[in-house]
């Protein structure tokens, strides 16, 4: 982000706080507000603006509380604690550790590691040939649906492996990791029918892509830049869940729910509708333009928390290049050219998925199966750090209906 984005001057800070350049001054002295001092102007101070937003907040909580608890729930003010996933400056960090970087050198197992127990080193431990295995019982069910999605297998599978799974009720840290890791492993079965006891990429590899074995690191990277993105619906939705005491089974089969829904990971289905129909003709802009007098935006493009574009997307795109079909990847970049020129947006996860799947001539429905997958690895994460937390997430709501008659 530029520095202009991120800065605001003396003067734009005491206007947008409603005070005077003294006032100013004095939030500065008392600690309230951070100033730095401009290169090569050591007399001109400058301030952040996040800084500056948070006491606007502050204010408006005083005067409107109930208002500003409403605006949390869209994209507002932080509603928990959570030491998981941290978005800054157009970065994503897990653990402090930015994401790209665990995209780039680490193992899927790895990054479930260090989300789960705050340490990669517990991979060896927690994915053992006993977790990696799958009851044939289990297996036999899950081969009797063909017939569904990915994300439906994963919700038939989970209560069968939650049957299986005398431990799935001890919600220690250690006991509940032991739990994701079968839940993972499920879950891969559900989404790719592979069984072998391998690394979740590898796996992928020899389901999907079983002639190009370089695609193995596009599948490792799109699941770790799927792991977590904060409290995303679904995240938010494990965490209500898990707060209620129940398993990690039952908090994935929750996330599922909220991430198939359209506003979410359904999202990457009318992404690839959109590749699909702009297959069919060379006037990609015109198509562009339809959906956008439809449905007021376009599908796969634009990030609230990522104005300068979402690295997550960018990454995916730069694999889809490297390693998949070039007409794909030529369709692609027409597409974001255009949506560029309609809306100034950039491209976001659900469209990098969509166009790492097509690159690779991935099955139906494997960008989103890439996403709950990886997605997985972020909701236990979650239910673990919920569990230790100990608190039961019950807001209240505001009554505005009808007034009952109270004698």
């Amino acid at each position: 982000m530029r520095s202009a984005d991120r800065y605001m001057t003396a003067r734009q800070a005491a206007a947008a706080l409603g005070i005077s350049l003294a006032t100013l001054y004095s939030y500065v002295s008392r600690g309230m507000l951070r100033s730095e001092a401009v290169l090569g102007k050591p007399r001109t101070r400058r301030y952040l603006k996040d800084d500056v937003a948070r006491l606007i907040e502050r204010k408006e909580l005083r005067k409107n509380p109930a208002k500003v608890a409403a605006n949390s729930l869209h994209w507002g003010s932080p509603v928990l604690e959570s030491a998981l996933t941290l978005i800054d400056q157009n970065r994503l960090f897990y653990l402090g550790v930015d994401a790209i970087t665990l995209a780039q050198h680490a193992a899927v197992e790895e990054v479930a590691a260090l989300m789960w127990l705050g340490d990669s080193s517990h991979a060896s431990d927690l994915f053992t040939k006993e977790s990696l295995g799958l009851p044939p019982k289990i297996v036999a069910l899950i081969d009797r649906a063909p017939h569904l999605g990915p994300i439906e297998r994963c919700q038939l599978a989970l209560p069968l492996g939650a049957a299986a799974d005398p431990s799935a009720y001890d919600l220690r840290p250690a006991a509940a990791a032991r739990s994701g890791a079968h839940i993972l492993r499920l879950l891969l079965y559900a989404v790719c029918g592979c069984s072998a006891p391998s690394p979740i990429d590898v796996a992928l590899t020899e389901a999907w892509t079983p002639k190009r074995k370089s695609t193995a690191s596009a599948f490792r990277a799109a699941l770790i830049l799927c792991a977590d993105h904060e409290l995303n619906v679904s995240a938010f939705t494990a965490r209500c869940i898990a707060s209620a005491g129940a398993t990690p089974y039952e908090v994935v089969i929750g996330a599922l729910a909220a991430l198939r829904g359209r506003r979410h990971g359904g999202a990457s289905e009318e992404v690839d509708a959109l590749f699909r129909e702009a297959e069919e003709t060379h006037q990609h802009r015109d198509v562009l333009g339809k959906r956008l007098r439809l449905l007021g935006g376009l599908p796969g493009f634009g990030h609230p928390l990522y104005p300068s574009g979402d690295p997550r997307a960018q990454m995916l795109i730069s694999l889809a290049k490297s390693k998949g079909r070039g007409s794909a990847v030529e369709l692609a970049d027409s597409l974001i050219q255009a949506a560029r020129l309609l809306t100034g947006e950039y491209p976001n996860l659900d469209f990098g998925l969509v166009t790492l799947a097509r690159a690779l001539d991935l099955p139906s429905g494997s960008p989103i199966a890439l996403f709950a997958l990886g997605r997985s690895v972020g909701w236990i994460a979650h239910a673990i750090e919920q569990y230790a937390d100990n608190q039961l997430i019950r807001p209240r709501a505001r009554y505005v209906g009808p007034i009952p008659e109270i004698p």
